[in-house]
């Protein structure tokens, strides 16, 4: 698959984005499928979601917020 250009939309007071039907297929998604969003150093990447992976984001969240500190000195070394 190449790169898939699309526009934002607006969506009431919101911007929406049309995902083409074959990001739909290939993230396994229909009608009220739910998706990740999830930050990366290069933008977001779209995931489909996963009950599994929720939790993992969870935990991962309340690590960070436990320890942000010491993870951002580490990350100032």
């Amino acid at each position: 698959m190449s790169t898939i250009e699309t526009k934002l939309r607006e969506i009431g007071n919101s911007k929406g984005v049309i995902l083409p039907k074959e990001i739909l297929d290939k993230l396994n998604l229909g009608k009220d499928g739910r998706l990740f969003l999830v930050p990366t150093r290069d933008g977001v990447e779209l995931r489909a979601f996963d009950p599994e992976f929720q939790k993992q984001m969870n935990i991962a969240d309340e690590f960070m917020g436990e320890y942000g500190d010491v993870l951002r000195a580490l990350a100032d070394k």
